[in-house]
């Protein structure tokens, strides 16, 4: 009976996935994918923008997911990354938390506000995410598309109805509340981002604050 226990035990430590540690100087291929000696690690709890992705500030579009990549590039530089291996993906690669020292690398894509928690998978990193966005860090600055919904191919809406085609430096959007109230938004207020211009409905652009007040409209408080 002790040697067909002990037999077991054998069989079951075997069969029993080993979570491997990862380290060295990684190579970024995205904003959430390292390579180190070969392999590759896809960051744990996170989703970065895709490096073709593209998101929206004050109606000009950017490059977010060649940013998001950059900033990841820009803080390992040089230094050695230890990854501590949390799962495999369906692709076979390493899922893992990678650090620099005490710097847990995940967490501070998503404090930084370049990737999101990635909640499918884990919460771990919600509390980082709520603060970026609170702070309009990162591709909270403007509008973009959730990564996990860009790769399902959603898009966002044509930038044409952010700008006034006639006077693509005029920025600030006159808006008319549902109560018929004109308000204008400045770049860079609270509202700005997620007012949208309707010319069929009476809104319009202006090129300065001075402008939008002599044709009757109040600035958003």
């Amino acid at each position: 009976m002790l040697f067909t226990i002990r037999g077991l035990l054998v069989v079951l430590l075997a069969a029993w996935p080993a979570h491997a540690d990862v380290g060295g100087h990684p190579e970024v291929l995205d904003g959430d994918t390292l390579e180190i000696a070969g392999e590759r690690i896809r960051l744990h709890g996170i989703d970065a923008p895709e490096r073709r992705q593209r998101c929206v500030v004050d109606g000009e579009t950017w490059p977010c997911g060649a940013e998001a990549s950059l900033a990841l590039a820009a803080r390992i530089a040089d230094h050695r990354v230890e990854c501590e291996e949390t799962d495999t993906d369906r692709y076979g690669r390493i899922v893992a938390v990678c650090r620099i020292g005490a710097t847990d690398l995940n967490a501070w894509m998503v404090a930084e506000g370049w990737a999101l928690a990635y909640r499918r998978y884990a919460m771990d990193y919600t509390g980082q995410e709520a603060a970026a966005e609170a702070d309009r860090r990162g591709i909270w600055r403007g509008k973009f598309v959730a990564p996990w919904e860009w790769r399902r191919g959603r898009r966002l809406a044509d930038a044409g109805h952010r700008i006034d085609p006639q006077r693509p430096d005029c920025r600030i959007k006159g808006n008319i509340s549902r109560s018929g109230e004109r308000i204008y938004h400045v770049p860079g207020g609270r509202f700005y981002e997620r007012t949208r211009i309707d010319p069929t409905q009476g809104e319009r652009w202006f090129c300065s604050e001075r402008e939008a007040v002599a044709a009757g409209w109040r600035r958003a408080r």
